[in-house]
């Protein structure tokens, strides 16, 4: 799998996620066998350059190349110097949002709702292409609008004029939102018109499902976003799967608490102590979903207010399921819209 000059060592990506691909998190999933992790969306707003959020969306110190940053907005100037500015501070690779379908980016004609306008989607990665000519960039979007206008092979065609390196699609319209199950018909329609790398991407949850899509749309790579919160070693598991055809073990208690431990220390580093509490408690209640006693061990832990109290609290979880079992044993497997609303 290659995109532009940068050749992963898999074809297994992050999905880029609002407020939870950030470094520490882009890292881990890397760590765990990730070829390249996709940053949450940066703003094309000059005016918010300068904000915490996005300079902290904008840091990639220490972390594993190629660094892909995600880009979002409706103005083709704006998406330039966005572009502009997130390379010369280390990415070397702009992503760019049509894919995005919460009604406070499509309200200002972004992320998804680009795809009704295609001459627009032109200008964009035009002027996207032409800012950064050192870099790929590269495209995400869905099938379409909605069921009646799925216009993903005409956005390829433009894509491809416009100088785009790869191009991910999520398997449903904008106005499907995550429900319904994704299609992968499409995906196969566009990989088989394209000439650039195609990623697939929705409801790919378990090794077994990665190796299907990949078979059936003929898909280059993967894309994996709501299957990894709270479960970072699904891209080990998919990569072994997809190289033996054998399914790893599941991860023993103890390497999950380590593994929890790392996430919690490297969020308090990067977020400070403060904001650092508050980001993990989703990320805690991820890890925690659907196993024995932990819906009164959730409730308890988003009511803690200091990194100390945290790590006590799940440290006394873990050491208790490790008396219990050996491996964490899941009461029911979480699904996608379950671990969406943890």
């Amino acid at each position: 799998m290659r995109i532009g000059p940068h050749r992963l060592r898999n074809n297994l990506i992050v999905a880029p996620m609002a407020g939870v691909t950030d470094r520490p998190f882009r890292q881990l999933c890397k760590r765990l066998g990730a070829g390249m992790a996709v940053s949450e969306m940066v703003t094309s707003n000059s005016l918010l350059y300068g904000s915490a959020k996005t300079r902290r969306r904008a840091d990639h110190a220490g972390e594993a190349e190629p660094v892909a940053v995600q880009i979002a907005g409706a103005d083709p100037a704006m998406m330039a110097r966005a572009a502009r500015y997130n390379v010369d501070n280390g990415a070397q690779i702009i992503d760019i949002n049509m894919g995005c379908p919460a009604k406070k980016v499509c309200n200002v004609m972004a992320g998804s709702a680009l795809l009704q306008d295609e001459p627009l989607v032109a200008r964009i990665l035009e002027a996207v292409v032409r800012a950064v000519p050192e870099v790929p960039v590269t495209l995400k979007i869905r099938t379409g609008w909605d069921r009646e206008h799925r216009n993903a092979l005409a956005i390829l065609r433009v894509a491809e004029a416009a100088g785009v390196q790869a191009l991910a699609i999520h398997g449903r319209t904008r106005a499907c939102g995550y429900s319904g199950e994704a299609e992968y018909d499409t995906i196969r329609a566009v990989k088989a018109a394209a000439t650039i790398p195609i990623i697939a991407n929705g409801d790919i949850t378990s090794p077994e499902k990665a190796k299907r899509v990949l078979d059936h749309s003929g898909a280059d790579a993967v894309m994996i976003g709501r299957a990894a919160q709270g479960r970072p070693w699904i891209f080990r598991e998919v990569g072994h799967y997809l190289a033996t055809g054998e399914r790893l073990a599941p991860p023993e208690v103890a390497e999950i608490h380590r593994l929890l431990l790392e996430h919690l220390d490297d969020l308090y580093r990067f977020y400070g102590t403060l904001t650092g509490v508050r980001m993990a408690r989703k990320h805690i209640a991820w890890y925690t979903k659907g196993l024995a006693d932990s819906a009164g061990f959730r409730h308890a832990m988003n009511r803690l207010e200091t990194t100390g109290e945290q790590v006590v609290a799940v440290n006394d979880f873990f050491w208790r399921a490790a008396d219990r079992n050996r491996h964490l044993v899941y009461l029911t497997e979480p699904t996608a819209a379950e671990r969406a609303a943890a």
